[in-house]
């Protein structure tokens, strides 16, 4: 093989190594830092539901090993859109800890289900005081923590089972089994007993 081939090949295996270890780090940081989190508020010490602008935090971290980490949205925004972002450092010391995914599936896991009784094994919805049954999903981010500190976990099943009776009570009959479980929805003003 000729030196100048050598080179150039050398070169590319150099170029493509480097490549790899920026495109790597850049992903791995960028997962690290997408989605939702929620964090105190210094200002207020309440929730407040943020996004970080991952893209950046990833390039920085993988060009200088250290991401630079700014909002991108906050849920106090925009009356304070002008704050220090001093709530950043909760996010720097864990960010999977403070991931609104991570805080729900953490909450759901190892719960059993207020109607069927059985083990949650993934996130589903929740039963709240006033006996409504709403998907987690629909709860604004920052109020996430507050509705799970006086709600009861719904399983999947149970979820779309309740929410068929509640849109679509016409086409429901409810038979209630005096060994039934007590803890059920009322049942609605056209139930068969």
């Amino acid at each position: 093989m000729p030196i100048p081939t050598l080179w150039t090949l050398l070169g590319f295996s150099v170029v493509a190594i480097a490549l790899y270890v920026f495109f790597g780090e850049y992903l791995r940081n960028w997962f690290r830092f997408r989605g939702v989190r929620l964090i105190v508020c210094p200002e207020n010490y309440q929730p407040a539901a943020v996004k970080v602008d991952a893209k950046r935090a990833a390039r920085w971290a993988a060009l200088s090993g250290d991401p630079d980490l700014h909002l991108n949205v906050c849920s106090r925004w925009p009356e304070k859109e002008g704050c220090d972002q001093a709530c950043l450092s909760q996010i720097e010391d864990s960010p999977e800890k403070c991931a609104l995914q991570s805080i729900v599936d953490t909450w759901f896991a190892g719960k059993r289900c207020y109607f069927c009784r059985h083990f949650i094994y993934e996130a589903g919805a929740v039963v709240t005081p006033h006996g409504g049954v709403m998907d987690w999903t629909t709860i604004l981010p920052e109020q996430v923590p507050n509705v799970f500190a006086v709600s009861d976990p719904v399983c999947r099943r149970c979820f779309i089972v309740e929410s068929f009776r509640r849109e679509h009570p016409e086409m429901v009959i409810e038979r209630v089994h005096p060994a039934e479980h007590a803890r059920t929805i009322p049942p609605t003003p056209n139930s068969v007993f």
